[in-house]
């Protein structure tokens, strides 16, 4: 997937942050109005400041997820989002590697993944939309609840339904594109060829590749989160994500 495909993407998320940060400014009075601060240390923020700053730590985080998986390799390439064969064809895939056909696995193995990768930048507008929504309750119980995905477990609960609507398509397509259906059927035929073998192998692919695109995508969200929750690299990169996110760390102490 080509880097002008997922640039709107960027745009997109970003905007909403910022006009989210300027709406929150305007109704402290400005910069240096009423209730501002002028250092990122305060010892308190308003719930305004709160919501706005989860609000631009999760865009950077879900456009960061995005990016890293919509690329070539994204899911192939990243052990821990790595889609493999469907657990129960996992003995078709041993018992082809033990007889030599261990390129038809691998083939089959890539086209799912590349599946994934064209499906996964379609969950942009998914998680805009769920930010929208977000309320000053959300996102207080998101700084301070303690619970260190409790950012990722809201977007599982908003955005799984709608993630799944939009990314069945696009992974039937993807598999069609990437011939899954003949390696599929390549696989399962050389498998039956096999002696003593009698069971049937049947698995909706478009569902299990579209379940796992899902999971790895919630998986590498809730790595963002733990990296603005802990500034791993440096990723309070402006004075409202340092500000919520010092005082959320006071909280903690």
């Amino acid at each position: 997937m080509s880097c002008l495909k997922i640039l709107p993407v960027a745009l997109c998320l970003l905007l909403f942050t910022q006009c989210d940060t300027l709406n929150q400014v305007a109704a402290t009075g400005g910069a240096n109005g009423p209730g501002s601060s002028t250092t990122p240390s305060s010892t308190s923020i308003s719930s305004s400041e709160a919501a706005s700053g989860i609000k631009q730590a999760l865009s950077q985080g879900l456009d960061r997820s995005i990016k890293s998986l919509a690329v070539q390799d994204g899911f192939l390439g990243n052990a821990a989002v790595k889609i493999l064969m469907p657990p129960e064809a996992q003995k078709v895939e041993s018992a082809l590697r033990g007889i030599g056909l261990g390129s038809l696995c691998d083939n089959l193995i890539q086209s799912l993944n590349r599946a994934a990768e064209s499906a996964v930048s379609e969950a942009a507008p998914v998680f805009v939309s769920a930010l929208s929504q977000l309320t000053i309750r959300d996102a207080t119980n998101i700084l301070l609840g303690g619970q260190q995905d409790a950012a990722t477990d809201f977007f599982k609960r908003t955005t799984t339904s709608e993630l799944t609507k939009r990314f069945s398509p696009i992974v039937e397509s993807a598999l069609g594109k990437h011939n899954v259906a003949k390696y599929w059927s390549t696989v399962v035929t050389r498998y039956n060829q096999i002696p003593l073998v009698n069971e049937k192998i049947e698995t909706d692919l478009n569902k299990y590749v579209t379940q796992k695109a899902i999971d790895g995508l919630f998986y590498q969200v809730a790595q963002e989160e733990l990296k603005i929750r802990n500034n791993l690299g440096g990723t309070r990169t402006t004075p409202l994500l340092q500000k919520v996110f010092g005082y959320a760390d006071k909280q903690k102490g």
